[in-house]
């Protein structure tokens, strides 16, 4: 039977402390990361790319090459030239969630305190393809954020902050919530806890109650 010697035994447990030391300041430096830049009493984030804000309460602009990686659920449109000229959206809306609270709403067919909702604007390009006649995406000229977050928007209808970076490129870098009557009365009257879920097949499916039907 082989024996380990003292200063082997010594050298081994060493070598473990040093690794075990490291994972655990790895653990702390990627909840640092998550949590930085968020609110006083924002609760702490393990979402990639989580949202953040300036000291101000201003929110950042979410990074695009993090929130295209969540979970995609729809892609809204409604042109102008189907509404008189005069749609209030007339570009195409790209809506991401984040991948935590969308496993939320698979499990509870509820938005989740923390639940976050990028839409990503883009104009309607060419109406002619290969395929036939329709609408087809063109550049991309805008962005906006809404965040459910009852620490942060506790006066909110629902708990909803909504946040625009812009209509047009550049965007910019910060944006403030917006005002309520902008966003929160129509997503109060007309959605379902705020969000338009009714239009998104992906949320649809993903709703637990609607897979008892």
């Amino acid at each position: 039977m082989h024996k380990t010697s003292g200063s082997r035994t010594v050298r081994i447990v060493l070598a473990a402390s040093v690794a075990l030391g490291g994972m655990l300041w790895s653990t702390v430096g990627s909840l640092s990361s998550a949590t930085a830049g968020a609110p006083p009493g924002a609760p702490p984030s393990t979402i990639p790319g989580a949202i953040e804000y300036t000291p101000e309460g201003k929110q950042k602009r979410p990074p695009f090459w993090e929130f295209r990686k969540w979970i995609f659920v729809g892609t809204p449109v409604t042109p102008n030239d189907m509404n008189d000229g005069k749609a209030n959206f007339p570009e195409f809306h790209n809506v991401y969630m984040d991948p935590e609270s969308f496993a939320y709403y698979q499990k509870n067919g509820k938005y989740r305190d923390g639940t976050v909702i990028v839409k990503e604007l883009v104009s309607v390009g060419t109406k002619e393809a290969a395929s036939g006649e329709g609408y087809f995406q063109g550049e991309f000229i805008g962005l906006e954020v809404s965040v459910k977050d009852s620490k942060l928007f506790p006066k909110d209808p629902g708990n909803w902050g909504f946040f625009s970076y812009g209509h047009s490129y550049p965007l910019k870098d910060v944006s403030k919530p917006n005002k309520i009557d902008e966003c929160n009365k129509c997503h109060e009257t007309n959605a379902v806890d705020f969000v338009f879920s009714q239009y998104y097949p992906v949320l649809r499916a993903a709703n637990p109650m609607s897979m008892k039907k």
